[in-house]
Order: C-alpha cells, then structure tokens, then sequence
C-alpha cells in the first residue's frame, strides 16, 4: 500500500514548516521590540493620559513622582551591560573507494574516506547550528528583560507576554534552524551519495555529535559561569556587605545576571537542540537499513522530520493560547498558564502524530533489528511517538510537584529546617532520590512499548515525540530567566517595589517552569542515549551484550561511576571560580572609594571576565572525561567493553541527574517559601534572618551547583559519549581491542 504523502509533498512540507517557525519567531521578536528602552525625546507631561512606550497607560512612576526617563535610561544601560557581558562568554567559549555495503555485500557504497569527509561536514554544521541557537535565544532574552521590566508599569499581564513571546522566539528559531539545516544537508549530501543511502545517513550522523559537542560548552561552562557569578555575588554583598540581592552597588550583580543568560538560556537550548538532533540521527541511521532505506521511500524515511515539522505547526498554535485567547490579568493565572502549554501542546500533538503516521507511513514496514527486518504497522509506529511524547508531560509533571513549594516535599523541606541545616540537608537528598521513581517507570515504560512494537527505531521515534513540542517547552523554560532579570534590572535601576513584586511574582513562576525543564532534557537524554545505543551496537555489528561476559562487565561497572567522577568534577569546579569572583569583589569593595556610598561605579566588565575565563578553564577537565572516554575504552578494549561503558553510564546518569537536579530546586524554593511568608506555616518559620530562614540559605547554597552544573550537564555526558561512539563504530569494530587482541 503506497503512502498518502509524496515524495513531492514531503520536499515541501518540511522546509515551509521549518520556514514558518522562524517567521513566527521574528514576529513574535518584532513585537518585543516595540517595548521602548530609549527615553523620549519629547515626552509629554505626566498624567493619566501620556502616551508612553506607544500606550495610553497610567504608569506607577507618575503616582509616585519618580523620573521616568531616568528609569527608562538606567534600564537600557543596564541590558546593555548584561548583553554585552552574555555575547563575550559566548564567543570567548566557541574559540573554540567503492567498498560493499556493511548491511548488504551485493551491493557497492561510497568509500570509508568519503563518509569521514561529509561526517565532517556535517559535525561542523551541527556545531554551528547549536551556537547559533544558542547565541540567538541569549541575545533575545538579553533583548527582553529590560522590556519585561518596563511592561511590568502597566500590570503583570503585559509583562507575562513580553517574557512569554521572547522564549518563544528562541524556542521556534532553535526547532525551525534544527530541522531546515538538517533537511537540507540530508538534500545536499544525496547529490553525492545516489542510491546508498546506508553511506548517506551514517555520514549525517555527524551533525547529533557537532550539536552536542558544542552544548558540552553551553551546558558545562555556562553551568560553571552562572553558579559561580552567583554564589559570588551572594557571599560578598547580601553576607559580608549586607546589601540586597541585584543591588547596583555589587561588583558581580552583572556577572550574577549574565549568568542567568549563558546558563539557562544558552546551556538549556544547545542542550536540547543535541538532543533533537541526536535522536533524529539515530532515527535516521536505524531506518537508513531497513525498508525505507532499501526500498528508497524517501517520504518514510523523513518520518521523524515530518514529526518535528508537525510539532512546530501545533506549539504555534499552543502558543497563540498564552498570548492572543486568554489575557492574563493577575498573579495567579500566571503558573496555571504555563502549565496548560504543557498539556495543550501534548493533546493536540498526539493528533498531529496520528495525521503524520497515517500519510507518511505504508501500512505495513520493516525495521532492522540486530541483523533480522521486524514487521511493523503504522499505528504501532504511532504508539512508540505518543508513548514518549506523554511520558515527557509526566516527567515534567512530577519534577513539578517535587520542586514547587505549592506542594507538601518542598514544605517539609521548609519544616525541617526548624532543627537547623542538617535536617534541611537529610529531608533534600531524600527528597531527590524519592523524586527519581515515578520518572524512571515513565522512561521505564516508555523504553519497553517503543521496543516491543519496532526495534531500537521505535525508542529513537519516541525521544523524538518528547522532543516534538520543544518550541513550546524552551519557551516556558527561557521565559524564567528573563523574568529573573527583569527583577534584577527593576531593583538596579531603584524603580518602585510594586514592580518587584510584579517581577519576581513572575520569576517565581519561571522557577517551577525551569525545573520541568530540566525534567524534560534529562528524560529526552536517557531515551536517546539508548536510542544512539541501539544504533551503535548496530553499526559495530554486535548481535548480543552479554553482562556475564567479562569485556562487558568491566565496562558496565566502570560506566556506572563515570557520572560521579563528572559530577565531582563539576562541583568542585564551581567552587574553585566562585572563590576568584569573591576576591575580586572583595577587592572592589576595599580598593574603590565611594562603591558602598553609591557614588563610584563598580568595574562590572572584570567580573564578567574572570568568571568567564575560570568557567572556560575549569571546564575542559569533566570535557576531556567525556570525549576522551569513548575513544580510549574503544580503541584499547573493543565495541563489547564500550558498549557496557555506554550502558553503565546511561543507568547511573539518569538517576544522579534527576535526584541532583530537583533535589537543588527543593532546596531553592523552600528558602523562597520561608521568604515569602504567604501562608501561616510559613510565617512560623520566617521571617529573613530566622535560624529557620539560615538553615534554609545554607540548603540552598549546597543545592546551586547541583541543580544548574552538575545535574543538567550529565545530559551531555551520556549523550555525547553515545554518539561520539556511533561516529567512530565501524573504526572501532574493525581496529578496536588493542589489548586484547595483544594478550
């Protein structure tokens, strides 16, 4: 039975999907920018009916007789300075024959040596990709706090859809650039590669490596940046000074705000772009040697295009839902609408999934699996999507409600913190190590019906339909720290503390959203690092991994600790930067006469350098761990040792990252919920300064490198290492095993 799509239809699909993403993005980015940061030139008399920023709104400041252009003044100088400090980490971090074919001898694929040049290629495309994602989510967030910030006069709504639509530029510019760079090195490559196209998409698997390459640095240098710029901060000026937060005084308040930028705008998106290419390679490589790859039916093979495609059509459409049907009107509303993308996004992509398998899937296929063709039916094909697609909600979902002070984990985290820090600690490590069990099931599950109806294709499709609504998902996590900022600009630039309050209502929100996040790429990570696995021990031939095996058990155990000697790796490396900022603003402090008067200007720009060049140096140690390893277990003991290394790893790394992670936000928010004081619990607790209130600081200062270092980038470990191994398979099949093959 032929496919409904064609060929033809599926050339035209794909790019306008991927060109409409970008065209909404810049739309939404257009009307950012018509938030005014430049004073006017003739402005008119206060009153209730000045036109400012293009609107006819009554603004706080003239109530209370500040200068509003002064404040419109100081809230540009002060993006300024955050964007120029955000675009030099970046750019200081990214300096950085005929044969027969493998799968079939009777017929003749494009030589080794041509395979490794467009793998190349394709690498360095990646590459470039994921800086440029990441590079344009940073600059548009460092666009939009001050906007954010200057909305927030007229009322938390207006402030919401400013923050809202900035993420969502970068969420359709990183899934639209994704998928239109991909489509079309896949065109460019077939003018070259013809009929093979089992030489085609083992050369394009480059591209996942180059994406995730590239967020190694994101991921691991920001996360190093962003904690040490902000424990610096912190010990100097709220401990030593007694100063408060984002007070312009503090030498390390940009750094502390460039931070937010480069590690959960920059780190996250590279981070997730790895991953959508990644597991569209992996997807890609697996279906290259079954029937849609030995029949030729390029439409079925673009199958998890047409996907990613779909999925920027319907978070665009999610999107209008927080933006143009429902005005948000007070505080409240704000949570509850971020959390219905989530759940919109899902619903309406599994009928997005339902069209696609129905037009671009035969009913009936063969997909490889360790060396036989399994039957499979489109609607099993359909599962394997929706199964991963909701197995994210609930990831998301549970990451959630153990990290959001709304709920009864992070208050009994608050209540322990009644008996000092030492509870705190015990009631957040078993918090995070409980928080592991439901999402692991979900994975669990997800794993077993993706395999069971078609192979290792089936787990790689289902990383994909995790990953389908990612426009939506990085837009809900970039939307927190811009709203981070815009507090941090409102207090810098001394406007009223009715806007702060306005701004860090929305920041709290952005709090919750960013550990879904974080839930969201750590389960997209485990499901194609397993997908990656699958097409490894393809590509290197192996029929069975045998854990009895000695050459595999070594592997499995070694791999297992991987994740620990990492995430020592990256703590220690937070603590060794934070300790240089503290110096260096110690040293404005005492060496700049007027800084604490507020009559001198602290030198911001230093701090912003030496944090980047400690992040940049302390990163290259856990960076060289992970590339290093694939190479070197490869090489010495064999595919067999490697692929337990890459199964031990992808194990332990799961669980270390979800326990690391949301154990670091229970910490975070249950000092935030003795802060606040919003219900009676929490008044017996506080106020700041409480015992109660210390333990809780101390929690949250243990839990910073966890949740935004070391956490977060054991993603990157267990996917870089699964697709570093992919690359170099067929060397290592046939070269690999030094030592054994010596003794």
């Amino acid at each position: 039975m032929a496919v409904l799509l064609s060929t033809l239809a599926t050339e035209i699909v794909i790019p306008v999907a991927a060109v409409i993403g970008i065209v909404f993005s810049l739309v939404q980015w257009f009307i950012v920018s018509r938030v005014k940061v430049t004073p006017e030139r003739h402005a008119p008399p206060a009153g209730p009916n000045s036109k400012k920023n293009g609107f006819n709104d009554y603004l706080i400041e003239e109530e209370e007789g500040l200068n509003d252009q002064n404040v419109v003044a100081k809230c540009a100088e002060i993006q300024n300075a955050i964007s120029e400090g955000a675009t030099s980490f970046l750019f200081t971090e990214y300096h950085t024959k005929n044969q027969p074919c493998t799968y079939d001898a009777q017929r003749t694929c494009k030589p080794a040596l041509a395979t490794a040049i467009f793998s190349t290629v394709a690498f360095v495309l990646g590459g470039v990709t994921s800086i440029l994602s990441g590079f344009l989510g940073m600059k548009i967030a460092t666009y939009a706090n001050a906007r954010t910030t200057l909305e927030a006069r007229k009322g938390v709504g207006k402030a919401f859809i400013v923050a809202f639509r900035s993420g969502a530029v970068m969420g359709f510019l990183l899934a639209a650039n994704g998928l239109l760079v991909l489509f079309i090195t896949i065109n460019v490559f077939k003018v070259y590669y013809g009929d093979d196209w089992e030489g085609l998409f083992e050369s394009i698997t480059g591209y996942g490596l180059g994406g995730s390459a590239m967020a190694l640095f994101g991921r691991v240098g920001g996360g190093i940046y962003t904690k040490a710029a902000d424990v610096g901060a912190d010990l100097v000026g709220k401990v030593e000074r007694n100063i408060p937060e984002d007070d312009p005084r503090n030498p390390a308040v940009i750094a502390d705000n460039v931070g937010d930028n480069v590690g959960d705008i920059a780190g996250m998106g590279s981070d997730l772009f790895g991953s959508y290419a990644e597991s569209s390679c992996a997807a890609l490589v697996v279906a290259s040697i079954s029937s849609f790859g030995i029949n030729h039916e390029f439409t079925s093979m673009l199958y998890p295009l047409l996907i990613s495609s779909m999925g920027i059509l319907i978070c665009l459409i999610t999107t209008l839902f927080a933006t143009d049907f429902f005005e948000i009107k007070a505080v409240k509303e704000i949570e509850p609408a971020l959390k219905k993308q989530l759940i919109i996004s899902t619903v309406l992509m599994t009928v997005g999934i339902a069209i696609i398998s129905w037009i671009a899937l035969p009913s009936s296929f063969t997909i490889y699996n360790f060396g036989v063709q399994k039957v499979v039916k489109n609607w099993q094909l359909f599962l394997c999507v929706s199964v991963g697609l909701w197995a994210g909600l609930i990831i998301g979902f549970v990451t959630e409600y153990y990290t959001s002070n709304a709920y009864s984990p992070v208050q009994d985290v608050a209540d322990s913190c009644r008996t000092g820090a030492a509870t705190n600690v015990i009631f957040g490590l078993a918090l995070g190590y409980k928080s592991v069990i439901i999402p692991i099931f979900a994975i669990a599950v997800s794993i077993f019906v993706s395999f069971s109806f078609a192979a290792m294709y089936g787990i790689a499709v289902a990383a994909l339909g995790m990953l389908s609504t990612i426009a939506t998902g990085l837009a809900i996590d970039a939307y927190g720290p811009i709203s981070d900022n815009a507090g941090g600009i409102a207090e810098m630039a001394g406007m009223s503390h009715r806007i702060r309050e306005r701004t860090d209502a929305l920041d709290a929100a952005g709090n919750t959203t960013a550990a879904i996040g974080k839930g969201f790429a750590i389960g997209s990570a485990a499901l194609v690092s397993l997908a990656l696995f699958g097409a490894f021990v393809s590509r290197a031939a192996i029929s069975t991994v045998d854990v009895l095996t000695p050459k595999v058990f070594i592997g499995l155990i070694v791999g297992a600790m991987l994740p620990y000697w990492f995430s020592a790796m990256t703590m220690k490396s937070v603590g060794s930067a934070a300790l240089k900022m503290v110096e260096e603003v110690r040293r404005q402090f005492n060496t700049i006469p007027g800084l604490m008067e507020g009559t001198a200007k602290p030198d911001y720009a230093t701090c912003v350098k030496i944090s980047t060049d400690a992040s940049i140096k302390e990163m290259i140690p856990p960076g060289a761990l992970v590339i290093l390893t694939p190479l070197i277990v490869g090489t010495l003991f064999g595919v067999e040792t490697l692929s337990g290394v890459l199964a031990g790893s992808l194990v332990s790394g799961v669980q270390v990252a979800i326990s690391a992670s949301n154990t670091g936000g229970a910490w975070d928010n249950a000092k935030k919920y003795i802060e606040a004081g919003a219900s009676e619990h929490a008044r017996t607790l506080g106020p700041k300064g409480s015992d109660p209130h210390k333990a809780a600081v101390i929690g949250d200062t243990i839990g910073d490198p966890l949740k935004d270092t070391s956490g977060p980038s054991l993603n990157i470990l267990i996917k870089l290492m699964a697709v570093e191994s992919l690359v170099f398979a067929p060397f290592f099949a046939t070269h690999g095993g030094l030592l054994f093959k010596i003794f």
